[in-house]
């Protein structure tokens, strides 16, 4: 069975050509150039995964991203941008991404990417029974299925990799993980790109679990988190 790809571009010369040599490697593709055509898409194909421009006429693939990701919480979704800063790559992965391609790029980075986050999703599936564990972490419990974090009096919604990397520290607490070991449980590979994401995801899960002064996320040098609870 092929992997159905919903892949929107405005651009046509580019569009054609990825959309194209796609096909061309067994893939379904569905393209649109429009980002208000989008949803309307989904009543008659069922993508694996989405593939968006974030640069997009009506409405932009950040926001799309995260209209999808409200009604289908484990698509994955990669965009395609020339924006690297990393107030980018955040927002990006706060609008429900999985992964984040600079543009220009190649088609093997693209194809690899996408059969990267295809194996990931199968991967996420037949582990299900850990991912529907929740954790008492301190004064917290986290669902990471649910995505949540809940304090006595509230809830954080946490994003899909914020999720994924809470539940692997979750699940070693009080003991030392393997930085390159959580990347490649994560994003697949330990590239400098996704390096510094997990350098940004780190920093966002501290100031979550800032109001239990008890927890401590120690970042060791050269070999990766100690993750210390009460």
């Amino acid at each position: 069975m092929k992997t159905k790809i919903l892949y929107i571009e405005d651009e046509p010369f580019l569009g054609k050509i990825v959309e194209e040599t796609l096909e061309h490697r067994g893939f379904e593709v569905l393209r649109k150039k429009d980002g208000a055509q989008v949803m309307d898409s989904f009543k008659t194909f069922t993508p694996d995964i989405c593939v968006l421009d974030v640069m997009l006429p009506h409405i932009d693939g950040f926001t799309i991203g995260q209209e999808i990701r409200s009604l289908y919480h484990k698509l994955p979704i990669i965009f395609l941008t020339a924006k690297s800063q990393t107030e980018d790559l955040l927002k990006g992965f706060e609008s429900g991404g999985t992964d984040y391609i600079k543009k220009p790029f190649s088609m093997e980075e693209l194809i690899v990417r996408i059969n990267n986050q295809i194996n990931l999703q199968q991967v996420s599936i037949n582990n299900q029974s850990i991912i529907n564990e929740e954790y008492n972490i301190g004064k917290f419990l986290f669902i990471p299925h649910k995505y949540e974090l809940h304090t006595s009096d509230s809830v954080i919604k946490l994003t899909h990799k914020e999720a994924q990397v809470l539940n692997l520290l979750a699940i070693n607490q009080n003991q030392i993980i393997d930085r390159k070991n959580l990347l490649l449980k994560v994003w697949g590979d330990d590239t400098f790109f996704n390096s510094r994401t997990l350098d940004v995801y780190i920093r966002k899960i501290r100031s979550y679990l800032s109001e239990d002064k008890g927890i401590e996320l120690i970042t060791l040098k050269g070999k990766g988190y100690h993750f210390l609870v009460p």
